[in-house]
């Protein structure tokens, strides 16, 4: 019977720490998850953040100005467009003598 009772207690005595260290691990286990979730949460914030920053810097006010600034780009206007005309199809050697007919800075001669 003693034999018996010894056998049943080191029974009791081991599931007792089995459930001990299955608890804990329960515990690690979840804080775990909620680290996990909150690290989630703060990355869909931080996400959400760039998406914003994106639409701002693709505005077409900042567009332009950094088209003048870096770019040294300018607005069309009258004054500095020039307007090309067709004026149907040329012979060859039409073509080729108002070629040969350039000034020295690059304008056409009629």
């Amino acid at each position: 019977m003693t034999r018996l009772n010894l056998v049943l207690l080191l029974a009791v005595l081991a599931s007792a720490l089995y459930l001990v260290r299955t608890q804990y691990e329960s515990r690690r286990l979840f804080t775990e998850i909620d680290k996990a979730e909150s690290e989630s949460h703060q990355l869909e914030i931080e996400a959400e953040r760039l998406k914003v920053e994106r639409r701002a810097q693709a505005t077409p006010a900042r567009v332009e100005k950094l088209a003048k600034e870096k770019l040294q780009m300018r607005t069309t206007s009258p004054a500095i467009t020039q307007y090309v005309t067709y004026q149907g199809a040329t012979a060859p050697a039409e073509g080729a003598a108002a070629g040969a007919a350039r000034s020295a800075n690059g304008e056409v001669r009629p």
